[in-house]
């Protein structure tokens, strides 16, 4: 494994920590929102290297649209019961 392509993985996930960490409750709704943006973004470049690579390419595609997809419906299920809580009765 190439030393480059594992720092930027361990620097990725430090900032990615430090960013969220510092996020006000307030936020958490419209940032939910444009995270589902981005994992939709994922979906469609899994399904394009399913279809472009051949053998272990393909199962590592499916595999990150199954987890984008995950991540998309449970995004939006809680952007949804929180602009719940904000509706008038």
């Amino acid at each position: 494994m190439d030393i480059n392509i594992l720092t930027v993985f361990i620097l990725a996930i430090f900032v990615g920590f430090e960013i969220i960490t510092k996020i006000p409750p307030t936020l958490h709704t419209p940032l939910m929102s444009g995270s589902n943006a981005i994992s939709g973004i994922a979906i469609v470049g899994a399904i394009i290297a399913t279809k472009i690579e051949g053998g272990m390419g393909t199962w590592l595609g499916l595999t990150a649209v199954i987890f984008a997809t995950i991540n998309v419906v449970g995004g939006f299920m809680v952007t949804d019961r929180m602009l719940k809580m904000f509706k008038r009765n």
